[in-house]
């Protein structure tokens, strides 16, 4: 009788133990199946479409070198490459879409300087995003110098002669800007401050127009982007006193730059880079970052940038990331001492 109570209770105890064990095997199932799910590869990037959004109208100078690049982006990833451009607002619409966009790698911003590095002083709290915290840089692409310039009709013929004209006459030379904020505005506040002078802004709702109106003699001078001024000067409509670079460009190797022209720490250039939606996976930032370096760097892309007058870079993210930094913090203390204001 002993002998069987304790195989009766040697039965339920196994019975009990393989219960157990089958509950414990049942329990950890999940946890294992979604431990599995995790180390399963992610689909290579990118499967679909990719979406540029520039903040600039059909045909401008980002739009022209953003086209040429999403291009050659298109062939590198075998996948389409569409480009929206998204104006209005001094290109802030435009990026707060793709600040807001989601961080998949699948919506791009080529961005310009206004919006990144001017507008966050410019606008305030009224700016709908941080662009040192919504978005993640990718690749500085290309500065665009801006030319100084006048009409040939004012009796000057260096910067010096027209900073002389300026002081003598406080407020009468006029020039050009797109805009507040833009790089023309910049370039003519800029000299104001660093000479001395006090030269009057123009708005012009269009570039097309204020320029123009330079060569109509309806404004005195004009900052305005290289590609832009330099067929007017080649045709004689507008005389060239420095370009705004720290190096003169092999595509007007005639022009001094600023600082030879007498006016030391001066420089200002238009540039225009790729970002994405903040927390854009790593991987993917680092892969587009290396695909840009690699097509600015052929010869196709960087003889069309230097036609422009332009330098081709191509940085690291964390490069870029740097630069806008020191960008946001230049034209910060120029937009106060200015007084410089949104329309």
């Amino acid at each position: 009788m002993k002998n069987i109570m304790r195989t009766m209770r040697s039965e339920t105890f196994l019975q009990r133990a393989v219960m157990l064990g089958c509950s414990m095997l049942l329990s950890a199932a999940p946890a294992y199946a979604q431990a599995q799910a995790q180390k399963k590869p992610a689909p290579p990037w990118p499967d679909k479409a990719v979406r540029i959004i520039v903040p600039a109208p059909p045909g401008s100078a980002p739009d022209a070198l953003v086209r040429l690049i999403g291009q050659k982006l298109a062939l590198t990833w075998g996948q389409p490459v569409t480009i929206d451009n998204v104006v209005g607002a001094s290109g802030n619409i435009g990026t707060d879409r793709a600040a807001k966009a989601a961080p998949d790698g699948y919506t791009l911003l080529f961005n310009t300087i206004g919006p990144i590095a001017v507008n966050v002083t410019l606008f305030g709290d009224k700016l709908p995003y941080d662009p040192l915290k919504d978005l993640a840089p990718i690749s500085l692409v290309t500065k665009m110098p801006n030319l100084l310039t006048v009409n040939p009709s004012l009796p000057v013929k260096n910067v010096q002669e027209l900073i002389a004209l300026a002081k003598t006459e406080p407020g009468k030379l006029r020039y050009g800007t797109a805009g507040p904020g833009t790089t023309q505005h910049l370039s003519g506040e800029l000299l104001n401050t660093l000479a001395g002078i006090k030269m009057t802004a123009i708005p012009y709702k269009s570039s097309a127009q204020m320029t123009t109106d330079a060569i109509g003699g309806q404004i005195e001078v004009l900052f305005h982007n290289a590609p832009v001024l330099l067929p007017h000067i080649q045709s004689g409509s507008l005389r060239p006193l420095a370009i705004t670079s720290l190096k003169r460009s092999p595509a007007a190797p005639d022009v001094p730059t600023m600082a030879e022209a007498g006016v030391a720490d001066f420089e200002i250039t238009a540039w225009f880079g790729f970002m994405a939606p903040a927390r854009t996976p790593k991987p993917i930032i680092t892969k587009i970052s290396a695909d840009v370096a690699r097509i600015v760097a052929t010869p196709e892309v960087r003889d069309r940038i230097l036609a422009q007058a332009s330098e081709p870079i191509g940085s690291t993210p964390e490069e870029y990331a740097a630069f806008i930094k020191t960008e946001v913090v230049k034209w910060r203390a120029l937009i106060k001492q200015a007084d410089i204001r949104p329309d």
